[in-house]
């Protein structure tokens, strides 16, 4: 039987780089070598392709790959090919914009398409459409950079030009502390403070303005943090939960790559009817932003019970460590037969 071509794209423009290169890697060492005709392509800081020419083997965050030749005629390169499997993490790879081209060129490949990409992408989008679900979640303000200056955006989205002096005192009218500011287009957590204080507030949207032009900051949440892991296209399947325990005073990018400190509890200690709802927003969840093939659903649960979502990721981390394989491997699907399955729904899809 003649194996399939599939092409594991990792590395990217974004500043998930490192952490894409450790999923890409991961990916093809477990995918079947029976089955498949594996090609690992790198994609540079730069933007550039290439073929990755050395045996693969599973690299941390902030390994690199030494040994790869371009890819000189990209179009043909990727026409020859049976499914991509793009294992990008942030802008240019999670975004729709790697999607679009595939759609264009008529590629079958792995995950959501462009509207869900983009939708779940961008975090201020994806509160707006868990709003209109009616999904609860933390409050939160969304603003962009302008400039010198910024944009505060209302709910029903008139604008206003305004300081950051300015911006900080309409947000703490509206917020309490502890709040958490993020860039609106990132992952891994990458560019996210949480801040105590108007100076904290300040310097935070400075620091996640380098990273996007379109900031949210939202409410801190007390409570466990739980994820689970969503597998399918129409008929979606959710694993079991699983609750984060961060060395840190959040799960910050030191706290989910460098800290061996940093727990996860695979299940869960939330009792079965919590769990229950967990995953049935999970779903909800990824219907609403039209999901397609997997995603991880980050939630906070309160002590009364009370549940938050707090975002979705339609390409999570994806070493053999990483919260989606081991989800799925604790409710009976192990990360090769998981990978299997993602394949199979790209062709589906």
């Amino acid at each position: 039987m003649k194996k399939q071509k599939i092409a594991v794209i990792f590395g990217g423009m974004s500043s998930e780089h490192d952490v894409s290169i450790a999923s890409g890697t991961s990916v093809i060492k477990n995918l079947n070598q029976e089955k498949y005709d594996i090609l690992p392509v790198y994609i540079s800081k730069e933007g550039e392709w290439y073929l990755v020419t050395e045996k693969i083997t599973n690299l941390k965050v902030g390994e690199q790959l030494n040994h790869f030749e371009k890819i000189e005629n990209l179009l043909e390169f990727l026409r020859n090919i049976d499914v991509a499997f793009p294992v990008l993490h942030g802008l240019y790879g999670e975004d729709g914009t790697i999607q679009g081209m595939f759609e264009m060129m008529q590629i079958p490949y792995v995950g959501s398409k462009v509207l869900g990409s983009s939708i779940s992408m961008d975090k201020a989008y994806t509160k707006i459409i868990f709003d209109r679900a009616g999904i609860n979640q933390a409050n939160y303000a969304y603003i962009r950079k302008y400039k010198d200056k910024y944009i505060y955006v209302e709910k029903d989205f008139s604008e206003k030009i305004m300081t950051i002096s300015d911006i900080a005192n309409k947000i703490e009218k509206e917020i309490p502390y502890p709040m958490f500011v993020k860039p609106s287009n990132s992952g891994s957590s990458v560019g996210i403070e949480k801040v105590k204080n108007t100076t904290e507030l300040t310097n935070a949207i400075t620091n996640a303005s380098k990273y996007d032009k379109k900031i949210l900051i939202e409410e801190g949440i007390k409570g466990k943090e739980i994820e689970c892991s969503a597998l399918g296209n129409e008929e979606v399947s959710i694993s079991c939960t699983g609750e984060i325990m961060p060395a840190d005073e959040f799960y910050s990018y030191d706290a989910k790559y460098y800290n061996e400190e940093s727990k996860c509890l695979i299940p869960s200690s939330l009792a079965k009817e919590t769990e229950n709802k967990v995953r049935e927003i999970a779903k909800k969840a990824y219907k609403a932003v039209d999901g397609k093939g997997l995603a991880r659903v980050d939630f906070f649960v309160k002590e009364n019970q009370e549940i938050y979502i707090n975002e979705i990721n339609t390409m999570p981390g994806f070493t053999e460590i990483s919260m989606y394989a081991k989800l799925w491997d604790a409710s009976g699907i192990p990360y090769p037969k998981a990978l299997e399955k993602l394949i199979e729904l790209a062709q589906e899809k």
